[in-house]
C-alpha cells in the first residue's frame, strides 16, 4: 500500500521541532549514529550532505535545457508511424518524381516516346505558370538547352513540358533517363521537337561508360567519374540545333544542381502557389457540379483537421494535385470525412517514401555518397527539426558515415569540405533555415536553426527508416548511441528522445540496440540519456509494462549502473506509470541502501526533485513529509537532499516529458522560488520542510549553504525577492531559527568578494524577524 494511502492527518508534523536525537544527526525514535551534533567536535561518518548539490551528470555538464526537450518533443510528437505496408491509395495514383503532375482521369499515365495529345491537353487545364517562367522560355529560345533545377514534385516536369509544347508545336518526346547527356546522340533525337529529360541523381559512370563494381581488385583504378557539365550541354545544344530542336533537362537540387545553376543552361524551378495549382485541378474535376462545388472543396482544404491531418505548411503542385482529387471525391460522396483524412495524413508517408527508396543506389561508393549524404541530412533534421543547423549538419555528417562503412566497410568515405552549400542543402530535405534561439537552461543564444516545412515530417522520415529499411538500422542505433554520449544536452536530449520513440515502435530491437548498451556504461550522461529514452518509449502504454519491468530488474541488480539508470527513468514518472509509483519504485531502491550512499541518493534525489517540478507537486510533498516520520534515515536523507536540490537547481534543468506551462516564466529560478510563485498555498509545506532540513544537524549546514545561494539570487530579482521574504518567517519560527539565519544574511553582507546587496538584506532580516509573531 502506497504511503498516501494512510490518513494525512497522521505522524508528526515535518514543520514541528525535530526530536533531541533528530536534531542531533539520527532518525526519529532511534539513537544518533552520526555524532554530527551542534558542536560538530565529534567525528563523523560519511556524510552524504558535503556533496548536495552535485549534479547526477557529474562533471559532465547540467542535464540540459527545457527548451531542448521540448522542441524534440514537440517535432516527434506529430502524426503517427502509420501503416507500413505498401498498398495503393483509393485514387489507385501510384507516386514517381514529378510524373504525378501529368494526370488522366483517376489513371496514372506513364510515357516513353512521344507525349500523347492528351496528356498535353491536361497539361492546359491545369497548368499554372511559375515565376520566371517567360525568362525560362527566352533561355530555351537561345540557348536549345534549359536545366530546370528543383525540388521532387515541385511543378518540374510540368514546366517543361509547357515550355516545350509551346516552343515547338505540341511535338515532344521524352528522352530515356537510363542514359545521361553526354550519351545522348543525333539518333536519338526528332526534328523539330521538343525533347525532355529526366537526370538521374545516381547518374556518376566511370569514363569506360560502366559503373564500377564492388571489390574489383588487381585491376588499374578507375579514371574519375563522369558527372553532366556544360561541356555536355554544349555538345547536347550542338546536337539539337542540327536537327531544330530543343531540350529542358529536368534536374533535383544538390551540388550538381548548384554549379550548373552558376552556368548558362541552368535556372531554379520554384513551385507555383499551391492554392492556384488546387483551384485549376479543382475547377477541371468539378466541372458540371454546382458553382459552389469548387469554393466548398477550397474551404474544406483549409479546415483544421484538414490541414492538421497533412502535416505541411505548403503543399507542392503534385501534392496539390493530388488533394484536389481527394476533395473532389469527398464533395461527390465517394468519400467519407474520416477517409478524406486517412488519404491526407499519407502525404507526408509519401514524400518520406520517395526520400528513402533505393537512396543508396547504385550500391557502390563513392557513386552513392550524394544519395547517402541527403538521406542523413533528412534523417539528422528529423531528429535535431528546429535545432541550431550546425548541429544537425555536424550529425548528419557523421550518420553518413556510418550509412558509407555500412555499405562498403573496406572503402570508408571521407568528407567533402566544399559540398552543398548552407543556402541549398535545406532543400533536400524539404526544410528551412531561420533565426532561432537555443536553450542553454541558464539563457538562451541566437542561432541559425534548421526545420521541416510540416510539422509531421520528423515523425514520417524516422518511421520510414526504421520500418521500411532493416539494414539501416545497424548505423542509425549506432550514431544514436554515439550522440546519447555527447555531454552537450542540445545533442543527448534530441537523441534519446529520437531513440526512445524508435524503442517504443519496437521494443525488443530498441532496447537491445540502443537503450541497454547506454545503461549499462561509466558514463553519465549515457545514462541519463538511457533513462531518457526508456521515460519516452513508455509513453505508449503497450510498452510501458516492458519499461517497468525492466526497471524493477535492474533496481534489484547488483550493477550500480543499472541501478543508477532506473533511479532516473523514475525521475519522468512515465516509466512507472505515475507519480506515486515513481515515488514508491525510488523509495524502494533507496530503502535497501546504507543512509550514507551518495551514489544511490545523488540520482534518487535529483528524481523526486524533477517530480516535485512536473507540474503536481503536492503528492511529492505529502511523500517526503512522510518519509520524515517514517524512521529509517536513508529516507530523510533523501528528503533532506531533495529539499536542498530545490534550492539550488534552476527549475528549467528539472524538464521532465510534459509540457508544465505554468513553471515558463519561471525557468531560469530555483525550483523553490518556482513553487512559491506558482503555489502559494503549498508555502507552508515547503517551509516546513526547509526548517526541517536546517535543523537537522547532518544537513543543517549543506541546506544552510543552499539556502544563502537562494538569498544570492532573490537579491537580484525583484520577484524572487517578494517570495523568498514570504518564506522566511515561515522558517524562522523559533529564536535559534532566528538567529541562524541572522548569521547567515551577516556572513552574506560580509562577504568581501560578493556582498549581498543591503536593501535586499535589509528586507530579509526584517522577514526573519517576522518569524517571532507566528
Amino acid at each position: 500500500m502506497s504511503d498516501d494511502d494512510l490518513d494525512h492527518g497522521g505522524g508528526a508534523a515535518p514543520d514541528a521541532e525535530p526530536k533531541a536525537d533528530e536534531a542531533q544527526g539520527g532518525t526519529p525514535g532511534t539513537p544518533s549514529t552520526t555524532g554530527d551534533g551542534p558542536s560538530g567536535d565529534a567525528a563523523r561518518e560519511p556524510n552524504p550532505f558535503d556533496r548536495a548539490d552535485r549534479s547526477p551528470l557529474g562533471g559532465a555538464g547540467t542535464t540540459g535545457g527545457a527548451g531542448t526537450a521540448r522542441a524534440a518533443r514537440r517535432s516527434l510528437g506529430q502524426g503517427s508511424p502509420g501503416d507500413h505496408r505498401t498498398a495503393a491509395g483509393r485514387d489507385a495514383h501510384v507516386h514517381y518524381g514529378d510524373r504525378y503532375e501529368l494526370l488522366l482521369g483517376d489513371r496514372p499515365h506513364f510515357v516513353q516516346g512521344a507525349v500523347p495529345a492528351e496528356t498535353l491537353d491536361h497539361l492546359d487545364d491545369v497548368y499554372c505558370e511559375t515565376d520566371g517562367y517567360q525568362r525560362m522560355k527566352d533561355r530555351l529560345r537561345s540557348h536549345r538547352v534549359l536545366v530546370l533545377c528543383g525540388e521532387p514534385g515541385s511543378g518540374r516536369t510540368a514546366t517543361a513540358l509547357a515550355l516545350l509544347a509551346e516552343q515547338t508545336g505540341r511535338r515532344v518526346h521524352r528522352l530515356d533517363p537510363r542514359h545521361g547527356v553526354d550519351e545522348i546522340t543525333a539518333d536519338a533525337l526528332h526534328e523539330k521537337s521538343g525533347h525532355l529529360l529526366e537526370h538521374r541523381p545516381d547518374d556518376i559512370r566511370a569514363e569506360d561508360g560502366r559503373r564500377r563494381a564492388r571489390g574489383e581488385r588487381g585491376e588499374p583504378a578507375p579514371r574519375p567519374p563522369v558527372r553532366l557539365s556544360e561541356l555536355h550541354l554544349d555538345r547536347f545544344a550542338d546536337l539539337l540545333r542540327g536537327v531544330d530542336g530543343y531540350a529542358v533537362v529536368v534536374l533535383g537540387n544538390g551540388d550538381l544542381a548548384d554549379r550548373l545553376l552558376r552556368g548558362r543552361y541552368g535556372m531554379y524551378c520554384a513551385p507555383p502557389p499551391a492554392a492556384d495549382v488546387l483551384h485549376r485541378h479543382l475547377r477541371l474535376l468539378l466541372r458540371g457540379a454546382p458553382e459552389e462545388a469548387t469554393a466548398e472543396a477550397r474551404a474544406l482544404a483549409v479546415r483544421a483537421d484538414v490541414v492538421d491531418a497533412l502535416g505541411l505548411e505548403e503543399l507542392r503542385p503534385r501534392e496539390a494535385a493530388r488533394l484536389a482529387d481527394h476533395l473532389a471525391g469527398h464533395r461527390r460522396g465517394s468519400l467519407t470525412d474520416e477517409q478524406l483524412l486517412a488519404e491526407c495524413a499519407s502525404f507526408v508517408r509519401a514524400q518520406a517514401r520517395d526520400w528513402f527508396a533505393g537512396a543508396d543506389r547504385p550500391g557502390t561508393l563513392p557513386e552513392a555518397l550524394p544519395l547517402l549524404n541527403a538521406a542523413a541530412f533528412r534523417i539528422a533534421v528529423a531528429v535535431f527539426d528546429g535545432s541550431a543547423y550546425s548541429i544537425a549538419t555536424e550529425a548528419a555528417e557523421l550518420l553518413a558515415w556510418e550509412l558509407a562503412v555500412t555499405l562498403d566497410p573496406e572503402h570508408p568515405a571521407g568528407r567533402r569540405l566544399f559540398g552543398t552549400h548552407a543556402e541549398h542543402r535545406p532543400v533536400l530535405a524539404r526544410s528551412v533555415l531561420e533565426d532561432g534561439e537555443l536553450d542553454l537552461g541558464r539563457a538562451k543564444v541566437p542561432v541559425r536553426a534548421v526545420r521541416f516545412q510540416g510539422t509531421a515530417l520528423a515523425t514520417a522520415v524516422l518511421a520510414e527508416v526504421w520500418h521500411g529499411y532493416h539494414n539501416v538500422r545497424g548505423p542509425v542505433a549506432r550514431w544514436l548511441r554515439g550522440l546519447c554520449d555527447d555531454p552537450r544536452p542540445e545533442v543527448w536530449v534530441r537523441a534519446s528522445i529520437a531513440a526512445g520513440v524508435l524503442c517504443s515502435w519496437d521494443w525488443i530491437h530498441g532496447y537491445h540496440e540502443l537503450v541497454a548498451p547506454l545503461a549499462g556504461t561509466d558514463d553519465p550522461v549515457a545514462r541519463m540519456a538511457a533513462a531518457t529514452a526508456l521515460a519516452e518509449a513508455a509513453r505508449d502504454p503497450e510498452v510501458r509494462p516492458a519499461v517497468a519491468a525492466t526497471l524493477k530488474d535492474w533496481a534489484a541488480s547488483d550493477d550500480p549502473q543499472l541501478r543508477d539508470t532506473a533511479l532516473l527513468t523514475h525521475g519522468y514518472e512515465y516509466a512507472a506509470g505515475g507519480l506515486r509509483r515513481s515515488l514508491d519504485a525510488v523509495a524502494r531502491v533507496v530503502r535497501e541502501q546504507e543512509p550514507t550512499d551518495f551514489d544511490v541518493l545523488v540520482p534518487a534525489s535529483f528524481s523526486v526533485t524533477r517530480l516535485l517540478a512536473s507540474g503536481d507537486p503536492e503528492p511529492v510533498l505529502r511523500r517526503m513529509r512522510r518519509w520524515l516520520t517514517d524512521g529509517r534515515q536513508n529516507l530523510a536523507n533523501l528528503v533532506h537532499l531533495t529539499v536542498i536540490r530545490s534550492l539550488t537547481t534552476r527549475t528549467t534543468y528539472l524538464w521532465g516529458l510534459r509540457d508544465v506551462p505554468e513553471l515558463d516564466e519561471h525557468a531560469a529560478r530555483p525550483l523553490m522560488v518556482a513553487l512559491l510563485a506558482t503555489r502559494p498555498d503549498l508555502a507552508p509545506v515547503l517551509g516546513g520542510l526547509l526548517r526541517h532540513s536546517l535543523v537537522t544537524a547532518r544537513a543543517g549546514e549543506a541546506a544552510l549553504d543552499g539556502l544563502g545561494s537562494l538569498l544570492r539570487r532573490a537579491a537580484k530579482d525583484p520577484t524572487a525577492l517578494d517570495l523568498v521574504c514570504g518564506l522566511l518567517p515561515l522558517i524562522s519560527v523559533e529564536r535559534r531559527d532566528r538567529d541562524r539565519l541572522r548569521g547567515l544574511l551577516n556572513d552574506l553582507v560580509r562577504d568581501r568578494d560578493r556582498p549581498l546587496d543591503k536593501s535586499a538584506a535589509r528586507r530579509m532580516w526584517d522577514a526573519v524577524a517576522e518569524g517571532a509573531h507566528r
